[in-house]
């Protein structure tokens, strides 16, 4: 009777430090309420979908709208709080090399890493971010399809009611190289993020400035994924919340900027010849540059025009509430599941009034009139 009765007290500690284990594994969740450390699980029906890359702005910004954070800075256990105070998920950023993933076990590994991560920052998902050259009906486009798929198994067990998003380019036409099972891909996961930007990224046309997102080609790119038979419901329209600012070899009188041939994977031009810059950076250049806001109608995207210290001309391509508010409309005629934008740190939090106002402007127009 002793005997057996000192082998469950071990059994019993051996739980109990098992369990604390496990506990200490996980993390004692950081919020002063534990029920923020829960997974939201319900979101709302139109999805605001928002990059954080890093510091201390997302206290300011507009939560009312918001439905996931994809957290590409370092983690920060108040942003999850606040988030999930809000009922706004929180998700990973996820990435790995595509020549990896060709072989199973580490697409296992590194999924089962991913769970674990997100477990134990009481993470709602992850957002698939893999921006990788990819041949069609190569290894790795098979390979790529799995992954997304197996995660967005593993997620939805481990994690009940998680979501598992992956970012597309603005078209689906084998961008930058990136010739992805698009349709595999969407009917894999829980919808698409649709990275309409840097759509100069291959120009093969005459090297001038142009948009960063063309109105036009940038509702090319929706309706080609749903000519596809990808389902509006899994696309999210990403929209740019910082623009290009190129040097000019050589400004017309017509605004025609001609830029240098920095060519990328197989074109002779890009935007490689610019560099991108916040929305609050441009908007501090408006008054002194030589132009004001500028507007390019058959782009329908705002553009100003700028004299540096050497005297040379530049040309600022960006994206503002008036072509944004016309690419909401699009989401909302068509039916998408929703709108976000890369990034939201891009905006002005503090500042004059003027600045502020110009911080809300940005946010409402993601909201389709």
């Amino acid at each position: 009777m002793k005997s057996s009765g000192g082998g469950g007290g071990a059994r019993l500690l051996t739980a109990i430090l098992f369990a604390l284990h496990l506990r200490l594994a996980v993390g004692a969740c950081p919020c002063q309420d534990p029920a923020l450390c829960k997974p939201i699980s319900s979101p709302r029906d139109f999805e605001v979908f928002v990059f954080d890359v890093g510091g201390k702005t997302w206290k300011n910004y507009n939560w009312s709208l918001i439905t996931t954070v994809a957290t590409f800075g370092k983690y920060d256990p108040e942003l999850m709080c606040y988030a999930h105070s809000k009922g706004s998920r929180v998700v990973l950023k996820g990435d790995i090399s595509v020549k990896k993933i060709i072989d199973p076990a580490i697409r296992a590994a590194w999924i089962s890493q991913q769970v674990d991560l997100a477990k134990t920052q009481y993470m709602d998902g992850i957002n698939i971010d893999i921006e990788q050259h990819i041949n069609p009906f190569s290894a790795e486009y098979y390979a790529l399809t799995a992954l997304v798929k197996e995660t967005t198994d593993a997620f939805h067990k481990e994690i009940p009611g998680s979501q598992v998003t992956f970012d597309v380019p603005w078209s689906p036409g084998c961008i930058d190289w990136r010739c992805y099972n698009y349709t595999g891909i969407a009917d894999s996961c829980d919808f698409l993020f649709v990275m309409s930007y840097d759509e100069q990224s291959q120009v093969w046309s005459h090297c001038i400035a142009r948009a960063n997102a063309p109105f036009n080609q940038t509702l090319a790119g929706y309706d080609d994924y749903i000519f596809m038979g990808i389902n509006q419901k899994k696309l999210v329209m990403g929209v740019p919340w910082y623009g290009y600012d190129y040097t000019c070899q050589n400004l017309s009188e017509t605004h025609e900027c001609t830029i240098q041939k920095i060519p990328f994977r197989g074109a002779p031009c890009s935007d490689a010849a610019g560099r991108q810059v916040p929305y609050k950076i441009i908007m501090s250049q408006v008054n002194s540059s030589l132009s004001g806001i500028l507007w390019d109608e058959e782009q329908k995207a705002p553009y100003l025009e700028y004299k540096d210290s050497r005297d040379v001309f530049h040309q600022v391509w960006f994206d503002d509430p008036r072509s944004i508010s016309q690419k909401a409309a699009y989401v909302k005629k068509h039916g998408l599941r929703g709108i976000g934008m890369w990034n939201a740190d891009c905006l002005e939090y503090s500042g004059s009034f003027e600045m502020q106002q110009q911080t809300e402007a940005m946010w409402d127009a993601l909201m389709p009139k």
